[in-house]
């Protein structure tokens, strides 16, 4: 995608082919990626955006995947390794905060930036890797919510392919309705999530303090020390056996983050009053994963021994059957009854939950991607309500996948989608900090560094910290399958496959547009867009409060 440029040399109104459109006869002139009739439609509020990133943060890497984690790895290494990549995933969401909220334009995503900022080859390989890396999400979900559904005695006589079929269209008809639909369903999603994980967390200290049925002692971290905080990963002892047990946690804890932070950058073209909306969301959402992930991975260790023999770990010797989740594991074995069917229903709706936010990025990155030439032109096509049909339909055939499940077992599926997505989310990461790294240099170039609506702090530094640690965890992201005897080449295949697509995707288009290896910092345009942005802020106007229930209201969505 060419840059215009003026005979004064000045960057044009419509450079990065966007297109001015006036929205509503009342409104200011609106840069708009799309033509007239494939417009997105803002339609998203601010309850609905952040419960959106935070619903698609919290799905089944917290509720099933964390118990392959305790059993592989012990209770230490698991609450270490979502502590530490909740620092990256901060990193990563200032890095797409500063960015989105100076330029929220509609039908903006993270590749878009990448080719303004850094180069149209790396933009071209980068979005193609996020509509992959999401409709390999939406797969995941689905395996995983299958998994989840069996847990019922009666649910296990139908056939999994027909409670994956139901899973899979639910989130069609929620991603093809109008966007205001979508974000509601969302929204009332994520707050099932969200209030299951409360009340787990308080459930967790009642167990902590040995207050169930069961129970008649304090249990208090007694996991920990029976039979241990760490498990001797793959029975490598001493420690180099504990350190690995960390890595390999702190590795495929990222499957239950990636491109979460990319979400709200996504839904920011279809956000009412962005430049309010998206800051607010930005500076919650972590604070909320800190809460809900790091509360959630404590109570998880009190909750269930490393080596109980019915966790997802389990599932390969066909001891665990589908009851996957340590928290319902947990709460069997303390003697409540009913309530682990509640939770596991909880399990359902989240996974639920983060595969529609899912197939909802997924389309949005195959739209943008057309509008800007790096996909075909027919993903841009909407409905009248906004809505792009084509995208939408085309990254959930992905999500059949899932049906997969149907001649492997459940477990072996849902870790190939682990394995495919985290190794793809880390890439997206490293890209997404080096388009920021780029976007401030520019900046600093054209004096505009304190025009920014939204600043974070720890910059460049934190970016090139993360850059250099996330680099890391992306080589070694297959370690554990050169540690396997024997060797399994399609667990190695899915751990590396996406570096040799996304440098093919790299390479072959700058062979065949002979871009140069980057846009110099001087040709970097930060202007185009910031005044058409700065006039939409201009006419919002601020929310007032007429009574403190209301206020309440205001300041927590």
């Amino acid at each position: 995608m060419e840059k215009k440029v003026s005979n004064e040399g000045h960057v044009s109104n419509d450079s990065y082919n966007l297109n001015i459109e006036a929205s509503q006869p009342a409104e200011t002139a609106e840069f708009n990626l799309a033509n007239k009739h494939d417009q997105l439609e803002r339609g998203l509020k601010s309850r609905h955006i952040q419960f959106l990133a935070l619903g698609g943060a919290i799905g089944t890497g917290l509720f099933v995947g964390s118990g392959g984690i305790l059993s592989k790895c012990g209770p230490a290494p698991l609450f270490m390794a979502y502590i530490f990549m909740m620092a990256i995933v901060w990193t990563v969401m200032n890095c797409l905060a500063e960015m989105v909220v100076l330029l929220p334009m509609r039908g903006i995503t993270v590749p878009y930036f990448v080719e303004r900022f850094v180069d149209p080859s790396l933009a071209f390989a980068a979005g193609w890797n996020y509509w992959y890396v999401y409709a390999i999400l939406v797969g995941a979900e689905a395996s995983a919510a299958s998994i989840v559904i069996n847990y019922w005695p009666g649910a296990a006589k139908v056939h999994v392919a027909v409670w994956i079929t139901i899973v899979l269209f639910v989130m069609l008809f929620l991603n093809i309705i109008a966007v205001q639909f979508f974000g509601e369903a969302e929204f009332w999603f994520a707050s099932v999530k969200l209030l299951a994980i409360l009340g787990l967390i308080i459930l967790g200290v009642v167990i902590f303090f040995g207050g169930a049925p069961n129970q008649d002692h304090v249990r208090g971290f007694y996991y920990w020390d029976h039979p241990g905080a760490f498990v001797q990963y793959q029975g490598v002892g001493g420690s180099t056996g504990r350190f690995l047990a960390f890595w390999h946690a702190f590795i495929t804890a990222g499957f239950a983050f990636i491109t979460s932070p990319e979400l709200i950058a996504i839904a920011a073209g279809e956000t009412v009053a962005p430049r309010r909306n998206i800051p607010k969301a930005a500076r919650r959402f972590v604070w909320r994963l800190a809460i809900f992930y790091g509360c959630s991975s404590l109570i998880i260790g009190i909750l269930v021994a490393s080596d109980d023999d019915r966790l997802l770990g389990a599932l390969a010797k066909g001891e665990g059957g589908a009851a996957a989740s340590p928290f319902v594991i947990g709460i069997q074995r303390v003697g409540i009854s009913v309530l682990n069917h509640i939770i596991n229903a909880a399990i359902l709706t989240s996974a639920w939950s983060a595969g529609n936010s899912f197939l909802y990025s997924g389309s949005r990155v195959l739209y943008s991607m057309s509008l800007t030439g790096n996909a075909p032109r027919i993903f841009s096509k909407t409905t009248r309500l906004g809505v792009p049909w084509v995208a939408v339909l085309t990254t959930f055939a992905v999500g059949l996948l899932s049906y997969l499940n149907v001649s492997n077992s459940g477990e072996k599926v849902f870790n190939w989608f682990v394995n495919l997505s985290t190794i793809s989310g880390y890439i997206a990461w490293i890209i997404v900090m080096i388009t920021y790294v780029r976007f401030r240099k520019a900046l600093m170039y054209n004096n505009l560094m304190e025009s920014r609506p939204y600043k974070t702090p720890l910059q460049p530094y934190a970016s090139y910290f993360m850059i250099g640690l996330v680099s890391l965890l992306t080589i070694t992201n297959g370690f554990q399958t050169f540690m396997a005897k024997p060797f399994v080449p399609a667990d190695f295949i899915a751990a590396y496959i996406t570096i040799p697509l996304v440098l093919i995707l790299y390479f072959g288009h700058k062979i065949v547009t002979r871009t140069r290896f980057a846009i110099p910092v001087h040709e970097i345009d930060v202007i185009t867009g910031v005044k058409e942005m700065d006039e939409l802020e201009q006419m919002d106007e601020d929310r007032v409060a007429s009574n403190w229930l209301q206020k309440a209201w205001y300041w927590l969505a």
